[in-house]
């Protein structure tokens, strides 16, 4: 689904702007989903093969694509798609978040404002934080070049296959490349090359 659905709202524009309009583009693709899913509340939809535990809070808009896993007690708000056997653990919290084919926020994690590739991992604990201690406006930095997002709130963009150590934190704004490393309990900003 993400190539063809979410794919190409990227083109010729800059990663987080998608995050501005993903409430009404979840809206728009869930109304246009076939029978392989069900809509089980205001504006959410799950793929059939997907699973959602009981005591997970789910909030729309939402889409929980095939084989996408919705562990106990995680808490998805704001605007959230889960890809294709994307993981969503133990007790984590996606706010406006989009994770595409077998990321994993496995457990414990806090994942506001992101995009995270296909592969993605994020260990136990990690945090994807979106707000600035000083409440300033976030600016991404890739490949030395910086961008301004004009947004107050915005996580961090976590490349396909990238791997993120358990209890890490990625302040707002930083970038990982494909294939990236953060090592367990760092905090980085900036951008992140594959090593």
């Amino acid at each position: 689904m993400e190539n063809e659905r979410l794919g190409c709202h990227f083109e010729q524009r800059a990663p987080w702007d998608i995050l501005d309009t993903l409430p009404a583009l979840l809206t728009d693709i869930g109304r246009q989903l076939d029978e392989g899913y069900r809509q089980i509340g205001l504006q959410i939809w799950v793929h059939r093969t997907a699973r959602v535990d009981s005591s997970a809070i789910v909030e729309g808009p939402c889409i929980i694509d095939e084989g996408g896993i919705v562990k106990p007690f995680a808490y998805l708000r704001g605007a959230t798609y889960v890809g294709r056997h994307a993981v969503v653990g133990h007790a984590v919290e996606l706010k406006n978040a989009i994770l595409f084919e077998r990321a994993q926020a496995a457990h414990y994690n806090y994942v506001g404002d992101s995009i995270l590739g296909a592969y993605a991992h994020l260990g136990a604990g990690a945090i994807a934080s979106n707000l600035r201690q000083d409440k300033a406006l976030v600016w991404v930095q890739i490949e030395g070049v910086r961008y301004p997002t004009n947004r107050r709130k915005m996580g961090a963009l976590v490349g396909d296959y990238a791997e993120v150590g358990c209890n890490a934190v990625l302040n707002p704004g930083t970038v990982l490349a494909r294939g990236a490393a953060v090592r367990p309990a760092q905090s980085v900003k900036g951008y992140i090359a594959a090593k």
